[in-house]
């Protein structure tokens, strides 16, 4: 792609992969001016389309209209990011005031590009002490290089769901917390037929399972993705060796890469009864604080249980640690109610009894230190532990980049060779890597 210096936009076919670079911002300016006790009518975009999740949002504005009788606001849901990014870009009277993402991945682009409004501005107009109200690591998926352009709403953590049942068969008294443990339950679990086809995979470590992607799994080393000059790391940090002769490992013990990529194929559907641990095809299975409520409602023909991912034996007092991801809200650059906006995007993110009733409605983790602690949490066990792996000091999210997630999935598709023994020096891939983001990194700067 052309390197261009100047403030141009880039094709239509680069916007509808969802990049935005700085200077692409549609000219029309937004107001920061008005009077948020005035009337008003906001439009709020979202992302959430199940008819339980579009009824909780709804209840949230029903409240928040109940405290802002001057603010009315209009929903629309089932958007995703790139529809935000081209009405952004567009601007005018149809765009919306207040957008929220179900990635963190593209915050980087919303704060580089001005696309999102800075709220640190907002936030002390109105006394909100960030770092008092959000943890560490949701501020850091919420903003770049020092602007916040975003804050959380709600937010994702991924844990080992485990069949005790099966456990309790193969002579496991309690989940992995080390990968040794992991390597060596995951075989015991495995049950193979008469003729040598699977009946059951201990656990399913191929990339391209579900929510397996190599990010989620990679943050049980606590990985450095970039040094603090930005440039990508990813062959000199020992860590990500481990990671993948772990996972090279983990398939060796219960058979090798083909045989398990060959039952991963008769997996059904995610979402469906047929997906993998719901049919009871794999003993464990990595997944986000969602699952245990479609576990319940679908009323699983097994006991089952929830713990941390185990993680690297030399660092075993980080157990209890995992990835943490998110919906993020943020203002629309081109908004001209930008305080009634934030009096919004406060009222989602800030307020304790707001952030609970939504997170126990949506079934997510809460996004604020208040309510992660709050009495009116949901108080369910297996939802527990991924309200304690969200307050783990050692939980780990992507870093933001200026190009959103294309780091990410150069080191997916990377992963995805190497796990399938198509990277035969490990060394010069990894450097090869390292050398593609810094590049991508660098055109986006350009």
């Amino acid at each position: 792609m052309p390197r261009l210096r100047m403030r141009i936009c880039l094709s239509a076919a680069l916007a509808g992969a969802g990049l935005i670079l700085s200077g692409c911002a549609n000219p029309s300016v937004g107001s920061d001016r008005d009077d948020p006790t005035q009337p008003v009518t906001l439009k709020f975009w979202h992302g959430w389309s199940n008819p339980a999740e579009v009824k909780a949002v709804d209840d949230s504005i029903a409240r928040f209209e109940k405290l802002h009788p001057n603010i009315k606001v209009k929903t629309v849901n089932n958007v995703t990011d790139e529809t935000v990014n081209q009405a952004l870009r567009a601007g005018g009277d149809d765009a919306p005031d207040v957008v929220s993402s179900f990635t963190t991945n593209n915050v980087g682009q919303y704060c580089s590009s001005g696309m999102w409004v800075d709220l640190d501005p907002f936030m002390k107009k109105t006394g909100v002490e960030k770092a008092k109200v959000f943890p560490k690591t949701f501020l850091d998926y919420t903003s770049y290089q020092g602007k916040q352009c975003a804050l959380p709403l709600l937010a994702d953590a991924y844990g080992l769901y485990y069949n005790k049942d099966a456990f309790k068969e193969a002579g496991i008294e309690r989940p992995p917390r080390t990968m040794s443990e992991f390597k060596r339950d995951a075989a015991k679990l495995t049950k193979r037929k008469a003729g040598g086809s699977y009946e059951r995979a201990g656990f399913m470590p191929n990339f391209r399972l579900y929510q397996n992607s190599p990010d989620r799994l990679f943050a049980q080393w606590g990985p450095t993705y970039f040094d603090k000059k930005g440039k990508a790391q990813l062959a000199k940090d020992p860590r990500t060796r481990q990671f993948l002769a772990t996972q090279r490992e983990l398939m060796d013990a219960q058979g090798g890469y083909a045989a398990l990529e060959k039952f991963r194929t008769t997996f059904g559907d995610e979402m469906s009864p047929q997906s993998s641990f719901m049919s009871q095809k794999a003993a464990m299975h990595m997944d986000g604080e969602w699952r245990g409520l479609m576990l319940k409602e679908g009323k699983a023909k097994f006991d089952w249980g929830t713990a941390p991912l185990p993680v690297p034996d030399d660092q075993a007092d980080t157990y209890g640690r995992g990835y943490l991801t998110g919906t993020v809200a943020g203002i629309a650059h081109n908004s001209k109610h930008q305080n009634a906006a934030w009096e919004l995007v406060r009222f989602l993110t800030v307020d304790t009894d707001q952030v609970v009733r939504f997170a126990n409605a949506i079934h997510n983790v809460p996004s604020t230190f208040a309510a992660l602690t709050s009495p009116k949490l949901d108080a369910d066990p297996s939802f527990r532990t991924f309200i304690d792996i969200a307050r783990n000091p050692h939980s780990q999210a992507m870093p933001p980049s200026i190009n959103g997630g294309q780091y990410i999935t150069a080191f997916q598709d990377f992963a995805y060779n190497a796990e399938a023994g198509k990277v035969p020096d490990l060394g010069k891939g990894l450097r090869d890597l390292d050398a593609q983001i810094d590049a991508d990194n660098l055109q986006s700067v350009n």
